[in-house]
């Protein structure tokens, strides 16, 4: 896991080598030149001592970094770039720090200040390439890693990652080619699912009578906690059925809760089945008089991705008026692929049923709204001013999203504390402020918008004075951040947010990204 911190410590460590030789060097040549007759000496030595000051301070945040206290890391190795903005590794070091937190924008920013600084460092390289596949750049990433296998032509692991990235931007390129055949016909055309048959040792779960039904659902979670899986004839019944239920609801959904009534809102989940179980221990099990929503990003990461999604499209079909599902960022081709649930339905099932639950991702609905008054979606509000709750629901939603608009910024934005907007961390979408949030609430009649997309050390954040509410429900996210998760009640009396804690449960040693693609495993190091 500290493999980049140990690579980093080496070249830090050789740094302070040459820059202790230098000041040595100087001093020596110093005794021969009075210093009296030296009036550069007193920058030359603020320069050592700034030099010197840095690497301490970038020390600091290796050590921070070791500990996956990634911003604070950050922090520091800001810091050290002020004393010494002219120092490619960090850059480098903060390049990968900001890749661990998922801001991989500012990551890209960095690898590419690296090598401006200097264009002959490797890992410059690596990093830009890393940052260009999480969002999804992958001749980009291509180009990169093309330079690095010129530079070092008997490097075998520079070639591996080449070879790996190239079939990825081939695969797409066929993908696209396919995409444009307007014949293209759905997975679902190409099942003959009443024909297959359920071999006679299989003593899992089963449909009755082809529906989901409570008894079903209780059986399949207990399967799932065993790390059984469920019969692929079943999982083909559940996809086939969920598909045809989210393509009749609106890009917006719009739902009523009564005086008594309440709805329990869940943020990300990401893979993390055994928590998502404990949700429903502490929360109780949906039916029709404990509504939820969960607010997409329920795949990826995690490595019980597949047990999640199951469980929730079989809520759904039990419970399709009370039991409400949103999409996220990760509900997407191109993070799928990166983050591990393609790898995942591959090994547990395969590539065919990926391309069905590809299809199925596409209709998850982008938007809810509750009693007129809260807007609930993944990632935030709008790259520019004016977007009515009509244009939401004016949205052709069935599709991978498109780089920019109001489809992009429902999946991908994320709040700021300053007014304005400026560039997303992500380099997808935007960052947007009170001010914004103010306007478009005000514009739709809105009190607040609830959304997930980000971790939260406490689980939840209410920012934008109590105006925009992050949740985010994947504790210790990844087994390493250490947050809590969370949920909210919402009631229909009042519409007050109720936040609810836990913290993380033990799971079955599968370690998160075991699914992941390689290439995005290595470049995290």
């Amino acid at each position: 896991m500290h493999i980049m911190c140990n690579n980093c410590t080496a070249r830090s460590s050789e740094t302070g080598a040459v820059l202790h030789h230098r000041v040595k060097t100087f001093a020596t040549f110093a005794t021969v030149q009075p210093m009296a007759h030296r009036p550069e000496y007193g920058s030359k030595k603020k320069m050592a001592q700034g030099g010197d000051d840095a690497e301490l301070l970038k020390e600091k945040a290796n050590k921070y970094f070791k500990d996956k206290d990634y911003d604070n890391a950050i922090k520091y190795y800001t810091d050290a770039l002020e004393l010494n903005p002219s120092n490619a590794i960090y850059y480098s070091n903060r390049s990968l720090a900001y890749l661990r937190t998922e801001c991989y924008g500012y990551a890209l920013a960095d690898a590419t200040k690296a090598l401006e600084i200097d264009k002959n460092y490797i890992k410059g390289y690596y990093r830009r390439a890393t940052s260009n596949m999480a969002l999804g750049k992958f001749k980009a990433a291509l180009k990169d890693y093309d330079t690095v296998v010129r530079v070092r032509p008997n490097d075998k692991d520079a070639r591996m990652k080449y070879q790996e990235c190239n079939k990825i931007v081939k695969q797409k390129a066929f993908e696209r080619a396919i995409a444009s055949d307007e014949l293209k016909k759905s997975v679902v055309d190409s099942l003959d699912i009443e024909n297959m048959t359920i071999e006679d040792d299989y003593v899992g779960p089963k449909l009755e009578d082809g529906k989901v039904t409570l008894k079903f659902m209780k059986e399949m979670m207990e399967w799932f906690q065993d790390q059984k899986k469920l019969h692929r004839k079943c999982a083909y019944q559940i996809l086939v059925q969920v598909k045809d239920v989210l393509s009749k609801l609106p890009s917006l959904v719009e739902i009523t809760l009564k005086e008594t009534e309440k709805i329990t809102v869940c943020g990300d989940t990401h893979g993390q089945y055994f928590d998502l179980l404990n949700i429903f221990k502490l929360n109780g099990l949906p039916s029709e008089n404990n509504p939820y929503l969960f607010n997409g990003d329920f795949v990826d990461r995690g490595s019980f991705s597949v047990e999640v999604i199951f469980t929730l499209f079989g809520f759904k079909l039990l419970f399709p008026d009370n039991f409400h599902l949103l999409r996220g960022n990760h509900e997407t081709d191109n993070m799928n692929q990166m983050y591990g649930f393609e790898g995942e339905v591959k090994a547990k099932y395969t590539a065919q049923m990926f391309q069905l639950f590809s299809e199925v991702f596409q209709w998850l609905p982008l938007a809810q709204c509750i009693n007129n008054k809260v807007l609930v979606m993944h990632g935030g509000l709008f790259s520019e001013d004016g977007v009515t709750l009509d244009d939401l629901r004016k949205i052709e939603r069935n599709r991978q999203p498109p780089d920019s608009g109001p489809m992009c910024d429902l999946l991908w934005s994320d709040p700021q504390p300053q007014n304005g907007r400026s560039v997303s961390k992500r380099g997808v979408s935007c960052q947007f402020g009170p001010d914004v949030t103010e306007r478009f609430l005000e514009q739709n009649k809105l009190d607040f918008i609830v959304r997930s997309h980000e971790v939260k050390a406490d689980g939840y954040e209410v920012t934008h004075s109590g105006k925009c509410i992050t949740v985010f429900s994947a504790p210790n996210y990844c087994d390493q951040m250490g947050n809590k998760g969370a949920y909210i009640h919402l009631r229909g009396s009042d519409l007050k947010p109720e936040f609810h804690q836990f913290t993380a449960v033990p799971h079955p040693n599968v370690k998160p990204m075991a699914y992941a693609n390689t290439l995005m495993q290595l470049g995290m190091m």
